[in-house]
């Protein structure tokens, strides 16, 4: 009688977890579905109103900075599903390459003579992907390591900005005039790691990391190298305000903190999701400019 009721309960308790996941995920697709509806009706610009309004979101115009955005919100959730199903909800891929689209809108030289778009869709996956990397398990690279990907990303960005397509390895290790090996090679360890996390094996649900030998963990010098960057965190959100560096913290899992979407962060501290992403805007808007002054990027501290 006794294993009888454990089997009631236990299937009593499966049947409570799969109308709770099916609940969580259709209220995340009515989210996801109301914001497309709003953003459906954002017009597109042609090419001539992209070089008016940029031109005049460059010189400081709020209303013009929006307008490009607000039209360009369409493309980001075209980038941003083709990354569904990699570990973070397709609205939270989304908040995400919108902070992309902002830094596009903020760059954007209309003067070169090319669409917007292309220009965007760099900055867009480069965010995204940031974020997925941040939500999931990553290889961590030296401070040395991060600081040379970073000369090859500022010379991918200033490149974007001359060629009317994504640069090759090719085309930056000739503007850095280093061997194309070694641009290739960097620009590797810039990809989302997803062998050593994915499954394998047929239908196991152990991924290769799991099962790959320590050997004998990590060197001195690379113990030594993270921990300058650790101590450099603390540094670098000291010269933010105290609610900005406490949403960067929980949102990239600093400081102790697991990584948490925007919604999680709000209902954490009491914020709703958009004054959280509000912050964030403005928290890695000044990181940027705090990392710059040191000849480094922001994703050396989300590297860390």
């Amino acid at each position: 009688m006794d294993k009888v009721k454990e089997v009631a309960v236990s299937e009593d308790i499966n049947v409570k977890d799969t109308k709770k996941a099916i609940e969580e995920t259709s209220s995340n697709l009515d989210a996801t579905q109301m914001y497309l509806s709003e953003i459906g009706f954002s017009p597109l610009l042609s090419a001539e109103e992209e070089v008016f309004f940029s031109r005049k979101a460059l010189k400081g115009c709020e209303a013009s900075r929006a307008r490009m955005i607000e039209s360009n919100l369409r493309l980001v959730v075209k980038i941003a599903r083709r990354y569904n199903n990699r570990g973070l909800p397709l609205l939270d891929l989304i908040e995400e390459g919108n902070l992309g689209l902002i830094r596009a809108v903020e760059k954007f030289d209309p003067e070169r003579g090319f669409r917007f778009s292309t220009y965007a869709t760099w900055w867009i996956r480069q965010t995204i992907e940031r974020a997925i990397m941040n939500q999931t398990r990553t290889i961590r690279l030296p401070i040395h390591v991060v600081k040379e990907l970073n000369v090859y990303l500022r010379a991918a960005r200033e490149l974007v900005q001359k060629l009317d397509h994504e640069p090759t390895a090719e085309e930056i290790a000739q503007k850095l005039d280093v061997p194309v090996s070694d641009v290739s090679k960097m620009l590797k360890l810039n990809e989302r790691i997803t062998s050593v996390d994915t499954p394998f094996g047929g239908e196991s649900d152990k991924a290769l990391l799991d099962v790959i030998a320590d050997e004998k963990g990590q060197g001195p010098e690379t113990n030594l190298q993270d921990g300058d960057i650790k101590q450099n965190i603390v540094h670098w959100l000291n010269e933010l305000n105290s609610k900005q560096r406490e949403v960067l913290a929980r949102r990239f899992g600093l400081l102790g903190y697991e990584p948490a979407t925007l919604e999680d962060v709000g209902h954490e501290i009491g914020l709703t999701r958009e004054r959280v992403r509000q912050i964030q805007v403005e928290a890695l808007k000044r990181l940027r400019d705090i990392l710059s002054a040191q000849n480094l990027s922001i994703e050396a501290l989300f590297q860390s």
